[in-house]
């Protein structure tokens, strides 16, 4: 099997002695250079071209946020661990869009960091588990969102009338629940279509489940 290149990225020294220490131990790790300072790592991931870079969140002179996007742009085969003391979520979304592979918190055990490196090393995204739940909210809240806005440019009563065209009721039946009158539902249902930018009332029908309309009234 072949050794796992890693460059340690911390800006306290007795750290870095500790990761190394613990990472040697293992045959398949080999650490191949240390940083101290965000510009460090950037610079020594380019000229080592290490296969895992292991990363404190917070570097003295930068950050390590700023770091991991640099060296994911310019060198996309290493792969980035942000190991940190911190379970603050806009420190872990922005990793995340950084492109870090990784987010792992520094109480994490010497054995779940091998494992955390091997797993990233073969390609894959890890969590640590005391933030994956913030990850799901925040993408079932992002979902939400996604929702909400396809209704957006539709008036509350626009959005019951597509709620009883996606049910198949017709404009007489529209306008006998809403008390409009049959001419003013038949504007209604066109101003829906043109403004979804579906053809039918069929295509609308689908486009008000898809989005779980129901969920918005």
């Amino acid at each position: 099997m072949t050794r796992l290149r890693i460059l340690l990225v911390d800006d306290h020294e007795v750290v870095r002695l500790g990761l190394k220490a613990l990472l040697e131990q293992h045959q398949d790790f080999e650490v191949v250079a240390e940083a101290a300072t965000a510009r460090e790592a950037v610079e020594k991931t380019k000229h080592f071209k290490p296969d895992v870079v292991v990363m404190d969140i917070r570097l003295k002179g930068g950050s390590g946020v700023e770091a991991c996007q640099e060296i994911t742009d310019h060198c996309p085969d290493t792969k980035v661990i942000m190991l940190t003391s911190y379970a603050e979520d806009e420190m872990l979304f922005s990793a995340i869009r950084a492109g870090a592979a990784g987010y792992v918190l520094k109480q994490i055990g010497g054995e779940d960091l091998v494992r955390a490196i091997e797993a990233v090393g073969r390609g894959e995204a890890l969590l640590d588990p005391a933030v994956t739940q913030r990850v799901f909210q925040e993408v079932r809240k992002a979902a939400r969102e996604e929702e909400a806005s396809a209704f957006s440019d539709l008036t509350q009563q626009e959005m019951h009338v597509l709620k009883l065209v996606s049910e198949g009721r017709t404009n007489r039946q529209i306008a006998e629940m809403l008390y409009l009158g049959e001419g003013t539902v038949r504007n209604y249902v066109s101003s829906i279509l043109s403004k979804l930018n579906v053809r039918n009332r069929a295509e609308a029908a689908a486009y008000a489940v898809e989005h779980n309309l129901k969920d918005y009234l």
